[in-house]
């Protein structure tokens, strides 16, 4: 639990493609997790992928934290599933604090480069993975790795029952 009078940061990592079944589990263990974790709201750091992110942001909303994003490039945007911008902007129109990585186009490097500033904010680390190892360097297992050779405490959640949703083509 924070003890002091400042919020506890909170970073996020987590699978992107979830059921809508699994997002409901993800929503119910991520507010158990920011309960457990600190007394009073969190601030959180999102990088506001579809998915965790997205949900991760929801609830810090809802428990009456903050939260800031850490952008990977300016074109971030159009990497997301066009079912979930609408979202993303009302997120992003949320967030306390908006953070570039100063990459000009998203792809692995800027992914990972935002991963990075995301650790650099954060105190602990949540992350909503299965424990499957991912497919290149900005994938949750690395997030997991990098934050745990940091020292940063890491919680993993994948709650009893959560799948993951098929990629889309």
């Amino acid at each position: 639990m924070a003890t002091d009078s400042s919020p506890l940061r909170v970073g996020i990592t987590g699978h992107i493609h979830l059921t809508p079944a699994t997002e409901r589990l993800v929503a119910d263990a991520l507010r158990a997790e920011l309960r457990r974790l600190s007394d009073r709201p969190v601030h959180g750091v999102t990088c506001l992928a579809a998915g965790t992110d997205q949900i991760f942001a929801r609830t810090v909303l809802a428990a009456g934290g903050s939260y800031e994003v850490v952008l990977p490039a300016p074109d971030y945007r159009n990497t997301i599933d066009p079912a979930h911008r609408a979202e993303f902007d009302e997120l992003l129109g949320r967030a306390t604090h908006v953070v570039h990585t100063g990459h000009r186009s998203s792809g692995t490097a800027a992914y990972v480069a935002a991963n990075r500033e995301l650790l650099n904010r954060v105190q602990r680390l949540v992350a909503v993975w299965d424990g499957e190892p991912g497919c290149h360097a900005a994938s949750t297992d690395r997030t997991v790795q990098l934050a745990r050779q940091r020292a940063i405490p890491t919680t993993i959640l994948w709650p009893a029952d959560a799948r993951r949703a098929p990629r889309r083509p």
